[in-house]
């Protein structure tokens, strides 16, 4: 079929779970999530994905092989 959803890439990001942990970023102001991942020794957070939906929370933990993702204000 020509039309079909495509399902946006997931970036490279290099996850190293020595130096990183997964985390959700939230606005306090508009609700806006971002999940990705918190550098252990400076603090950086690196985005990965858009969290719109528990299916997208959901599917970055799959993607991953998160457990759980702390959410940070």
């Amino acid at each position: 079929m020509f039309f079909h959803k495509k399902t946006p890439p997931v970036a490279d990001t290099g996850y190293d779970p020595e130096t990183q942990y997964p985390a959700i970023r939230a606005s306090i102001c508009t609700g806006e999530k971002v999940a990705g991942f918190r550098n252990k020794k400076d603090g950086r957070f690196t985005e990965v994905m858009l969290i719109k939906t528990p299916e997208d929370e959901e599917r970055f933990k799959k993607l991953y092989n998160v457990r759980s993702l702390p959410v940070e204000y």
